[in-house]
């Protein structure tokens, strides 16, 4: 069950974008956060977005969107803990590229299938320029997950660079995963292994086949 939850991670921190929180419980990381929650449904109830020759374009729009909210080349840095430094420039830039991939991969199809979960937003803390966001998804079959956003301060703007699902850290996994390779193998090489494999949300590497989506 806990596996289970763990593979829903990239499913679930997209779908608590499109909800709203609860503004008396709101504070500025939150209301950021929902900032980019107004902006996401109106890319998503967007009549003329809705058709099908319209994807690429609403994609983009989303992409735009959630970027502009989450770190994901501090993500990646991250998911390398210690292997970061082992890469050049050129390595490096590389890499945070091929993660974002991967993440926009795994919650492309997923976002646009929103089916009206319901969030309960906690607690928030906040430490100089660190907070913490925590909330909980309630599934419509009543199962509910936990779910804590860790932002960082940049400038007026507060940015995602971890997500904990039921104490999952997605960055975590991430480089629990990576570690493993990188141990025994080049900066180099783990990119080549990187583009010829598929990682779902936990992080697990998974070969791709001849029928498997890109």
């Amino acid at each position: 069950m806990r596996q289970h939850k763990a593979q829903k991670i990239i499913v679930l921190v997209l779908l608590l974008l499109i909800a709203l929180p609860d503004p008396s419980k709101a504070g500025i990381p939150s209301d950021q956060v929902r900032q980019t929650a107004d902006k996401v449904l109106l890319i998503l109830q967007d009549p003329r977005l809705k058709a099908a020759d319209k994807k690429k374009e609403r994609r983009n729009q989303l992409r735009q969107v959630i970027s502009a909210r989450f770190d994901f080349s501090e993500m990646a840095k991250r998911s390398l803990g210690q292997h970061w430094q082992r890469g050049s420039a050129e390595e490096q830039g590389q890499f945070v590229q091929l993660f974002t991939d991967l993440l926009e991969r795994s919650y492309a199809n997923q976002i646009e299938s929103f089916n009206g979960e319901k969030i309960v937003y906690g607690r928030e803390s906040q430490d100089r320029d660190h907070a913490e966001v925590d909330t909980r998804v309630i599934t419509n079959k009543g199962e509910g997950f936990s779910v804590n956003y860790k932002l960082y301060s940049a400038g007026r703007e507060w940015k995602v660079y971890d997500v904990v699902i039921e104490n999952i850290s997605l960055v975590n996994n991430y480089r629990s995963q990576f570690n493993r390779v990188l141990t025994n193998s080049s900066f180099a090489e783990f990119l080549r292994k990187l583009q010829e494999k598929n990682f779902d949300a936990t992080g697990k590497p998974e070969r791709r086949t001849n029928g498997a989506r890109s």
